[in-house]
């Protein structure tokens, strides 16, 4: 590895050969984990940007700071017939995401002892980079993107968090403690796990320090422990930082990795009756500006996490809810990949059985809870269990499920059916369960 490891470098270096992240068990598999694997899927993010659907047959997917491969592990079953690429400073690290993609059948993963700016030295363009949980550690996170920026494809997308500075201030000011003790003067190990529990044991519990970081739950768990109160290289940035970061590397933003949990208005009690300052001037303000007034009014999200590109790569389209129904007439309707189960699909097959409502956020919460499908809905998107279906079958699947009208009796025309039903696909898709493309 050419790169020259400065002194923080090292540090952070000697703490994950000492204890690789994440200490996920090697035979666990994330083939359940219908969040993680929609997080990373390029298919999601893809779309998100292009409304097109893509296959990730052959795809290149970079996974940048790879740790112990879970988070790669996570990338090949999220991504069908992909190639994974891991690099990490680790080199403990490396071997262990190396056995963990062989264990669970992965063999043509590769892994390389590669700082993310040394990216270039690869010889690879990639059509997805995932760095997660990592961009924070760097010196300056500019030079982390323009690293990757310099290895993506001109549609490629990277998907990059940094830690908030505003949600993790306590865990912040819990590591001044700690270095000031000098327990983060070389690699902490258990004598520093330990005297970091007797500390914090110590202190009242209404001192504030202990309140926001101390639980029983962290007590017990020693990798937690090194992760938030003796993290080496640590730092937390806003929302207005992480934009700058993303300009700096000449890249684009696309969007919140977790965009429906960074709706602004949801954090008034009147969405719809405003006051009349904030009625007027919030519809104005640019995605960064929201992005920031959510973030100094509820700072909630540990993980400052977006997808970024390549400017101006993305495909103009107009949002699906704002169609005309002529539009719908020739749209192609998928499922998100990480609902098309055999046991989703046997659950929905028992809901329509019983005429039920089939709560799909069960199966796939993100975030809301309680979103269901009526009976009828769910029966007519049956097929998309198995393939993706244009509108015009699903439309004639509605006429024989419903051929008249329940509430006039009479026969349910085609454009009848067609308002109906894409009026039900708008909310799916807007909530992530469904993508449509033209």
């Amino acid at each position: 590895m050419n790169q020259v490891l400065t002194e923080i470098s090292e540090k952070i270096r000697q703490q994950f050969d000492t204890g690789p992240y994440p200490r996920i068990p090697l035979e666990k598999s994330p083939k359940n984990d219908a969040i993680a694997l929609y997080i990373h899927s390029l298919v999601n993010a893809y779309y998100l940007r292009n409304q097109k659907v893509i296959s990730t047959e052959d795809k290149l997917i970079l996974d940048a700071g790879c740790g112990s491969g879970y988070k790669s592990l996570i990338l090949a079953e999220a991504n069908p017939g992909a190639k994974i690429v891991g690099v990490d400073i680790s080199a403990n690290s490396i071997e262990l995401a190396k056995q963990r993609l062989q264990y669970h059948g992965f063999d043509n993963a590769q892994f390389h002892l590669c700082g993310i700016e040394d990216l270039p030295s690869l010889g690879l363009q990639f059509d997805y980079i995932n760095c997660d949980d990592v961009l924070y550690l760097l010196s300056e996170p500019a030079v982390g993107l323009q690293a990757m920026k310099s290895v993506l494809k001109p549609d490629g997308i990277i998907r990059a968090n940094l830690h908030s500075s505003l949600q993790r201030t306590y865990y912040y000011r819990a590591q001044e403690v700690f270095k000031m003790m000098g327990l983060m003067d070389d690699n902490p190990e258990d004598l520093e796990i330990d005297l970091v529990r007797d500390t914090m044991n110590a202190l009242k519990d209404q001192v504030k320090l202990k309140a926001y970081t101390w639980s029983s739950a962290l007590e017990a768990d020693p990798e937690r422990i090194l992760m938030n109160l003796l993290f080496q290289g640590d730092k937390g940035y806003t929302i207005p930082e992480t934009f700058a970061a993303i300009h700096k590397a000449e890249l684009e933003f696309i969007s919140m990795v977790n965009w429906r949990q960074w709706n602004l208005m949801e954090l008034f009690k009147e969405p719809d009756d405003l006051p009349v300052f904030l009625a007027m001037s919030l519809p104005e303000i640019s995605i960064e500006e929201q992005l920031t007034l959510f973030e100094l009014l509820h700072p909630v999200h540990r993980l400052l996490d977006f997808w970024c590109g390549h400017p101006q790569q993305g495909a103009d389209f107009i949002p699906v809810a704002e169609w005309e129904l002529s539009d719908w007439k020739t749209a192609q309707i998928h499922l998100v990949p990480q609902l098309r189960t055999l046991e989703i699909r046997q659950k929905l097959l028992e809901s329509i059985a019983r005429l039920n409502t089939f709560e799909i956020s069960e199966y796939l919460p993100i975030p809301e809870k309680h979103v269901s499908i009526d009976s009828t809905v769910a029966a007519c998107l049956l097929p998309l269990w198995e393939e993706s279906q244009s509108m015009q079958s699903l439309i004639a699947r509605w006429q024989q499920l419903r051929p008249v009208n329940l509430a006039t009796l009479e026969p349910f025309g085609e454009n009848e059916a067609l308002d109906v039903l894409s009026n039900a696909l708008i909310g799916l898709e807007s909530r992530g369960y469904i993508l449509v493309e033209r």
